[in-house]
């Protein structure tokens, strides 16, 4: 169980969540490589999305030698993971930030042939106690404190009905509580502790390394996506699910497309509220959806010139709290004088319903509260994202809901053998991730090609067994890290607990 590092570290997706605020983006766009052909009237497989799950299933399929069309709602490409230049002159990731665990991100193993800069991220992030930083007595009670949620969410996932984390927390962890509930909720998992499925949480895969990419983890992406053709500002508006022969229907703002196959990838709130299908969804995948919405979790980016805040590139800052109006800062940005604050919950999602300029005041406001006046006289050019408020995404993390961990394997399972879906939401140990998403569309493709084939469908994945009894962990090409470095990454040093 590592509930602690949603975006590969402490201080690391939601995460790693963003968009821009609906109807004003810049002129950032990643768009196709290469202009799309007209779409054939029929298609072995229609790829709906391309985001990560999208991108991944299309590269299955066209492997395979098999005919798709991969068409998007929107006028770009890769969903809840994109870079753009033009706000601030240098790769800012509107969503997600960190490439968990490269060692085994299937994105970092393509990246070699991009010819793109991957750089291993800070092991390390510190905690602010108003103008200073925690000694190491006080991160070691953080650590404890941390420690101790950890544990009990692990354990009470273990032995009871899956209850909302909430209910598990310790509620003796004094003066760290907040900073804790904030850490494991929102910052985590975009949603406040009473919202999130403990046994969702426990279940969530290692994320205990990272890796950045210079030009940007959606520049990373954009570029995998080279050469795909792909139909933008094309919106299913109805899937036709009545057993017409051995097809699909879709109708789209363009027209109509058949396949003998689908595979949705598009956010759950987007199946949801946007896409209808005729003939009913089945409850069971209905209940599924509604149970994975997601949560909310947003960027403010600000241009910090001349170093206010006296931090080296890419350092990642959390504060000790008492309230959950609070946040996460990373700074100097690939060495550049980009920072950006980090909001999630119930308090991110209030905060972005006042608009742009709340937004900047509570960061400005937040960092000068912390770092002195020298923030203020030193802002430039700033952005805001706003998942909830982007008409085709309408969030930022699919976090499980209080009972129902098991709404992952739901969707999972295809819809009258025909209609499958992928993304974050559809991964048990990745979801919140952009691994997890693309490992997500490959599975799917996988599985429509071997009905293709007339292959026998592979077994879904392996239930996830109780997290294994864990001491103290830290990555092999890392050294033993001091106390204040756990205080930050206590999924990485837990005590054991004790055998049965």
């Amino acid at each position: 169980m590592t509930v602690l590092s949603r975006r590969g570290l402490l201080a690391g997706s939601a995460a790693s969540f963003a968009a821009g605020t609906l109807g004003a983006w810049p002129a950032f766009a990643q768009r196709a490589s290469r202009p799309a052909a007209p779409v054939p009237s029929e298609v072995d497989c229609v790829i709906v999305g391309a985001g990560a799950a999208g991108i991944a299933a299309a590269q299955k399929l066209a492997a395979a030698k098999r005919s798709f069309v991969l068409i998007e709602a929107s006028n770009r490409i890769g969903g809840r993971c994109f870079a753009e230049t033009t706000s601030f002159g240098v790769p800012f990731d509107r969503g997600a930030h960190l490439i968990h665990n490269p060692e085994s991100n299937p994105l970092t193993k393509l990246a070699a042939r991009t010819g793109l800069e991957i750089y291993q991220a800070p092991s390390a992030q510190r905690i602010r106690i108003g103008r200073r930083y925690a000694r190491e007595s006080e991160l070691e009670d953080y650590l404890a404190a941390a420690v101790r949620a950890n544990r009990a969410i692990a354990d009470g996932s273990r032995n009871r009905a899956d209850v909302d984390c909430s209910r598990l927390l310790p509620r003796d962890l004094g003066e760290w509580q907040s900073t804790v509930e904030f850490t494991l909720g929102p910052y985590n998992s975009a949603k406040d502790l009473d919202q999130i499925s403990a046994v969702d949480m426990s279940r969530s895969g290692d994320r205990n390394t990272a890796a950045l990419c210079r030009q940007g983890y959606g520049g990373l992406l954009a570029k995998l996506a080279d050469g795909l053709p792909v139909q933008l500002d094309t919106a299913v508006k109805l899937v036709d699910i009545t057993g017409r022969g051995t097809k699909v229907e879709l109708s789209t703002n363009k027209g109509t497309i058949t396949g003998r196959h689908v595979i949705i990838t598009a956010s759950t709130n987007v199946v949801l509220d946007r896409i209808k299908f005729d003939g009913g969804m089945p409850k069971r995948h209905q209940d599924a959806f509604e149970k994975l919405r997601l949560g909310s979790f947003d960027h403010i980016a600000l241009e910090l010139s001349g170093n206010p805040l006296g931090l080296p590139r890419d350092e990642m800052v959390f504060e000790k709290t008492l309230s959950t109006r609070t946040a996460a800062l990373t700074a100097n940005i690939g060495g550049s004088p980009l920072s950006v604050v980090s909001v999630g919950g119930k308090f991110g999602r209030e905060l972005v319903e006042q608009g742009d300029k709340a937004m900047v005041e509570f960061a400005v406001e937040w960092l000068s509260s912390m770092y002195g006046p020298g923030v203020r006289k030193g802002l430039g050019r700033t952005q805001v994202t706003q998942w909830n408020k982007e008409q085709w995404t309408q969030g930022a993390i699919a976090t499980a809901a209080p009972g129902w961990q098991g709404a992952r394997r739901v969707l999972m399972e295809p819809i009258r053998n025909r209609v499958f879906f992928a993304g974050e939401a559809v991964h048990e140990t990745a979801w919140g991730t952009v691994g997890g998403a693309w490992e997500s569309g490959t599975r799917a493709a996988e599985a429509v090609v071997r009905r293709i084939l007339g292959q026998p469908d592979l077994p879904l994945p392996k239930a996830e067994p109780d997290p294994p009894l864990v001491t103290v962990t830290t990555p092999a090409q890392r050294q033993p890290q001091s106390s204040a470095w756990c205080a930050t990454n206590p999924s990485m040093c837990k005590p054991p607990r004790a055998k049965p």
